[in-house]
């Protein structure tokens, strides 16, 4: 199975838009939202039943218990990130603030401090005639790339030997060919972890002076990882002149620069309506087509 990851380098750039779109027009079997830190693919798909929830577990937290505690300051004295209070003649960890190193846990001279596991996050998965992973970061924390990995393992493991076409599109059992993954915006820890094993990375840049540079982050950091990439431009019309140096930059950077979208005020008639663009007859509408064959194309998948 292939993994087609969208991404951008910063948000707004319209990546979710792209990304249901091309869950249209694939009729895709597995897709997932690996933007964990605030999802909203699901908002733009019309999607049935309710999801399997599961508590997610992050790093283990330091728990205090206060008939142990001796009120010594021991713990709070070592703690390097002010996460240890002294109330009520005992001491109280604030979990926000705990970054689960376990120093507390081996100060204490009364064993009175664990470290116990902490849910950071609700993973989601909605299972009908396609599979939907995805996941929401409790807020506060701090581990959306371990989370976006956990999103992805969830698809790709439940895609094994899933019985394609339940609602009647298929028969048997029927190999995934196509997994289309939303990425996170930015360059950090989600959007590093949505790029591990993908095939292609798609790029949905916007033409101005932020856009360019934030463009030439992601490159940059998808390069790394060896990750193929294509890169289209959205609201290209607003700007031409920046437009056209994103087109010099790939050519310069021998990246697959696959179309441009213009700006559509159908667009956000479609998001409001919970459809995606492609469901409309509009120029933004034909451009992503545009867009999604010659991604196709680069993937070797005939559609």
């Amino acid at each position: 199975m292939k993994q087609l990851l969208i991404i951008s380098g910063k948000g707004g750039t319209g990546k979710t838009t792209v990304a249901s779109a091309f869950i249209h027009l694939t009729a895709a079997d597995a897709f997932a939202d690996c933007d964990v830190d605030a999802p909203n693919l699901h908002l733009v798909l019309p999607l049935t039943g309710e999801p399997q929830d599961a508590d997610y577990y992050g790093m283990d937290k330091a728990h205090i218990d206060p008939e142990q505690c001796i009120n010594c300051g021991c713990c709070k004295e070592h703690c390097r990130f002010d996460a240890i209070s002294m109330i009520d003649e005992h001491s109280e960890v604030n979990l926000y603030r705990c970054e689960g190193c376990g120093v507390c846990e081996l100060v204490c001279p009364v064993d009175a401090v664990t470290m116990q596991k902490d849910v950071t996050g609700q993973l989601k998965l909605y299972k009908a005639h396609y599979l939907f992973s995805t996941a929401q970061l409790r807020m506060g924390y701090g581990v959306s790339g371990k989370l976006v990995a956990a999103v992805k393992k969830q698809l790709l493991d439940e895609a094994v030997g899933f019985e394609k076409g339940k609602s009647g599109q298929g028969l048997g059992i029927d190999p995934i060919d196509l997994a289309i993954i939303d990425g996170s915006p930015g360059i950090g820890c989600p959007v590093i972890a949505s790029l591990s094993g993908v095939d292609l990375a798609l790029i949905v840049a916007e033409p101005s002076v932020s856009g360019i540079s934030d463009l030439e982050r992601i490159t940059a950091t998808a390069a790394i990882f060896d990750v193929p990439m294509a890169v289209c431009v959205n609201k290209a019309d607003l700007d031409p002149e920046r437009t056209e140096q994103i087109k010099a930059f790939c050519g310069e950077q021998r990246i697959a620069f696959v179309g441009m979208i213009p700006f559509d005020q159908t667009v956000t008639e479609a998001v409001n309506s919970q459809k995606s663009i492609v469901e409309y007859q509009s120029p933004a509408a034909a451009a992503v087509r545009e867009v999604w064959r010659n991604i196709m194309e680069l993937l070797g998948i005939n559609y």
